[in-house]
């Protein structure tokens, strides 16, 4: 089984219905669903002149290969409505992949790890807080080593600690 972290972001709609149905989408098509941080909430990062995120990160399980993970999120972000407008820009869905297991994977339209963790509070919150022992397989620094040096700084607040797994 290979270990993948996913960050799920939504700004446009209800959140809450957005996160809860890529959950489900992510549980049936992708894996199973190990873990799931709580719910922040966070300012728009590079495009500022939009509504505020809702972020979360899960932990998936998964028998499929990297590349295959990429084809099935992006499958999902479409079943949900996401039209790609411009970069960085509001969405109805974003599932990114993190980490998959400890590997490093440089293809075309696939980085692995997602090139913009260590300049993102708003992943790294979430992602500490269910792997805060996690140890980044290209700057071999944990989670929440990044996270406290982290320059980014835009708020994150976190405001939903419910989560089922």
């Amino acid at each position: 089984m290979n270990k993948i972290y996913i960050l799920l972001g939504t700004n446009l709609g209800d959140r809450f219905h957005q996160l809860e149905q890529a959950r489900a989408l992510l549980a049936s098509q992708v894996g199973i669903i190990t873990q799931a941080s709580s719910i922040y909430q966070t300012a728009a990062w590079g495009v500022e002149d939009q509504p505020a995120f809702l972020n979360q990160v899960v932990l998936i399980n998964s028998k499929f290969q990297a590349a295959e993970c990429l084809e099935l999120t992006q499958g999902i972000e479409k079943q949900l409505g996401r039209i790609r407008k411009k970069k960085w820009g509001e969405r109805v869905i974003d599932i990114d992949l993190l980490y998959f297991n400890d590997d490093i994977i440089n293809i075309p339209n696939l980085r692995i790890p997602h090139p913009f963790i260590a300049e993102r509070r708003f992943t790294l919150e979430p992602l500490a807080e269910i792997a805060p022992e996690y140890v980044h397989p290209v700057y071999k620094k944990n989670n929440v080593y990044l996270l406290d040096n982290c320059r980014d700084e835009l708020p994150v607040k976190k405001i939903s600690n419910d989560e089922p797994y």
